[in-house]
């Protein structure tokens, strides 16, 4: 038997909901959805490698609550965060005949919370969602807080709205099907937390990273309770990133620049090898700006790699960024204003700020010093 899941809650008063860590939750969820709305209809929205692996447990779970239930199916990977990735979801919500009190699951990882998330937001102007993560990075980061949305050519995650769900399962024994590589990007988002002001959570990570990846159960479930905590504080006090939620983006103006420069091609980059590379280069701007130590610079680099993560530009395989494309993408960032680079930089470990001040001319000199071969 498992034991019980943990639980976060979001407090955003009448949007408030709670997020249920643990094992094989997949297997209560129709239970769960039954008492939250009963009488409901959901649509499950998946790719097709999740759906092999567990779209089964999922609608056997629904059936034995008697909800009635139908899945759409897309293709793995970003490009289904695409206009018509959302055109074939909010067609098969509207044909399916699916009501505004009814409801939409999000079965899957980033690409398809964020999907299935807007899809929510904006068909009959707004129905209720359930977000089901089943990679580390969709349960740390992208399935908490209520922001969705798709890529355009322009850039990442640049059309979209802050809908928040109302019940996030996040099934740790979900994970034991995630691929090596997927596993450590999601461990990048998790360092994120500690990185931005929780040194003592970076500590923890430093001791017990190798168990969290290793799959015991204990350390990976405390793990990701506390990111979901140290996120839902973040989104409590600014749901809809009007100032401190920014600081969530930690590593991300280099990170989704790179994305978009490498197409979002996953056998060259993922999303957390992104992030991972950008919360380095993060902290060596602000060590080239003179805010942090070198040593600090040096322990981020050193745990990353530690775990087989990259930590600079040159570990893209084939990817020789110039200066100008550098620059060009991170000014699609979704937090310039009027022209205008923000950053989130850092004075030390879990000491990170928004620095809306930065000059071009002081990017340009950071990257000068990179090795862009």
């Amino acid at each position: 038997m498992s034991p019980s899941p943990q639980s976060v809650h979001v407090d955003l008063g009448e949007r408030s909901y709670d997020i249920l860590i643990g094992q094989n939750v997949l297997e209560s969820a129709g239970e769960r959805i039954a008492a939250l709305a009963p009488g409901a209809r959901t649509v499950v929205v998946t790719d097709g490698r999740v759906a092999r692996m567990h779209l089964d447990t999922l609608e056997a779970s629904l059936e034995a609550a008697k909800i009635d239930s139908f899945a759409v199916i897309v293709t793995p990977g970003e490009g289904s965060k695409s206009w018509h990735g959302i055109q074939t979801v909010t067609d098969a919500i509207i044909g399916g005949r699916l009501e505004r009190g009814d409801l939409v699951i999000a079965l899957g990882g980033g690409v398809i919370g964020d999907l299935a998330g807007f899809a929510a937001a904006i068909a009959r102007r707004g129905m209720r969602f359930v977000q089901m993560p089943t990679t580390l990075l969709a349960q740390v980061d992208s399935s908490v807080g209520g922001k969705t949305g798709i890529n355009t050519e322009h850039g990442k995650n640049l059309v979209g709205s802050f809908h928040q769900p109302i019940l996030v399962l996040a099934d740790t024994a979900t994970l034991e099907t995630l691929p090596d590589r997927e596993m450590k990007a999601g461990y990048a988002e998790m360092v994120k937390y500690g990185l931005i002001d929780d040194a003592a959570f970076f500590e923890w990570l430093e001791v017990n990273a190798p168990a969290v990846l290793a799959g015991e159960v204990e350390p990976r479930t405390e793990a990701i309770a506390r990111s979901c905590a140290a996120k839902a504080r973040v989104v409590a006090d600014d749901e809809r990133e009007g100032g401190r939620r920014a600081l969530l983006n930690l590593g991300h103006t280099f990170g989704h620049a790179l994305e978009v420069l490498c197409n979002y091609d996953p056998a060259k980059l993922v999303h957390g090898e992104g992030v991972a590379i950008g919360m380095v280069l993060a902290h060596r701007f602000s060590n080239h700006l003179g805010l942090c130590s070198g040593q600090d610079v040096q322990r981020v680099v050193a745990h990353l790699e530690g775990l087989g993560l990259p930590t600079d530009i040159a570990a893209i395989e084939g990817f020789n960024p110039t200066i100008d494309e550098l620059v060009d993408a991170m000014k699609q960032d979704k937090k310039v204003e009027r022209g205008a680079l923000t950053f989130i930089l850092t004075r030390g470990i879990g000491q990170s700020f928004i620095a809306s001040d930065v000059s071009e001319g002081s990017l340009r000199s950071f990257l000068s010093t990179l090795d862009l071969t």
